[in-house]
């Protein structure tokens, strides 16, 4: 068996996509979404706007333009290095994550603490779905956000064990 870092070597599908809300980027958002095997919502802990604008706006965009049933989704909460400015709870996070099926992680992209861990995550949950790894994974339209995960007692990814 192949160890961890080698798998996510040789990953070879990253298509990655930095939308940030931004109203010029609405047009391309379909053709991103379209046959991903993997989503990242990002959220600033420090500004609850962005917390909830992830049922708003985000997760009804992904189930709109989303074709791939499987498609691995994280929610990140971002900006942990400025404790002091939280405005959404870690259990906020995790409460949103359980009820949308996301792998959960909070980070900084200021200090790098999680940041490569979200990648990483993300990357082998999707090494570890078969169906994500087949030419035809981008199948049938499927509202990735109806089906809720199974809850289990405990998580398998690191990331995830609340």
């Amino acid at each position: 068996m192949r160890s961890s870092t080698e798998r996510i070597q040789n990953f070879r599908h990253w298509k990655p996509m930095h939308q940030t809300g931004q109203e010029r980027f609405r047009t391309l958002t379909s053709s991103y979404y379209r046959g991903a095997q993997g989503v990242i919502m990002v959220y600033d802990v420090t500004r609850r706007e962005t917390f909830t604008n992830l049922s708003d706006i985000w997760a009804k965009e992904i189930d709109l333009y989303s074709t791939n049933q499987d498609c691995i989704k994280m929610l990140v909460g971002n900006k942990v290095d400025k404790e002091s400015e939280r405005v959404v709870s870690k259990k906020e996070g995790i409460d949103f994550a359980r009820e949308y099926g996301c792998l959960f992680l909070e980070c900084s992209a200021k200090t790098r603490v999680n940041v490569e861990q979200c990648f990483e995550e993300l990357v082998l949950k999707i090494l570890d779905t078969p169906s994500l790894l087949t030419e035809s994974s981008a199948g049938v339209k499927k509202n990735i956000f109806e089906e809720k995960p199974p809850q289990s007692a405990e998580s398998t990814s690191s990331c995830c064990s609340w």
